[in-house]
């Protein structure tokens, strides 16, 4: 009995192979992961680049709309850094830090910060020199600058495959109504807290 059903496996087997028909069945299922992956990996790369974008332009929009301003106060500071998250939806931003900096620099060009305000995260030293220092062709003598900073932490939806990707991005603008734009207070104690 046992050959017979040894010997009706082996004919199956056989029929199977010269049959054409499950050589496009058998090539799908070899292609079908590759297809996959790469199709998760698009819309992955798709979101990634949708979220460095969003990210690029809130620290764009509190940096400009601070650059408009003669004086900030608290409550206007509070305002201003709040934006950010109105331009990041629809992606969270629980983890988001955005540092908003008044930078000036010397008569040789190296940056010192004036005042700073963060949401998120940790203002720069009021008074410390800036480190780093600003790019080579914002090194000018006696200037003011303000600093916008922003640091994202994007979480693919395949997250435990790829992990956390920290994207970072800066920004600078020169005051446009005045050469100095009043600090929201005497330190950093008094930056708006969220």
């Amino acid at each position: 009995m046992n050959c017979h059903l040894l010997a009706r496996h082996r004919s199956i087997l056989r029929r199977f192979a010269r049959d054409p028909k499950g050589v496009s069945a058998v090539e799908f299922a070899m292609v079908l992961p590759f297809m996959v992956a790469l199709y998760l990996g698009t819309i992955e790369l798709g979101n990634g680049m949708a979220a460095k974008f969003k990210a690029t332009l809130a620290v764009r929009t509190v940096t400009d709309l601070a650059s408009q301003q003669i004086s900030i106060s608290t409550a206007k500071m509070s305002t201003i850094l709040d934006l950010s998250a109105q331009v990041m939806t629809p992606f969270p931003t629980a983890n988001m830090t955005i540092t908003l900096s008044e930078i000036t620099t010397n008569a040789s060009g190296q940056g010192t910060v004036i005042w700073s305000c963060s949401l998120g995260g940790t203002a720069r030293t009021w008074g410390q020199p800036l480190s780093p220092q600003l790019p080579s062709n914002l090194q000018t003598p006696n200037i003011t600058i303000l600093l916008g900073e922003v640091s994202y932490p994007y979480t693919p939806n395949i997250g435990s495959v790829i992990g956390t990707i920290n994207l970072q991005q800066s920004m600078y603008f020169y005051p446009r109504l005045t050469t100095t734009i009043g600090a929201p207070g005497a330190s950093v104690a008094s930056c708006p807290t969220s």
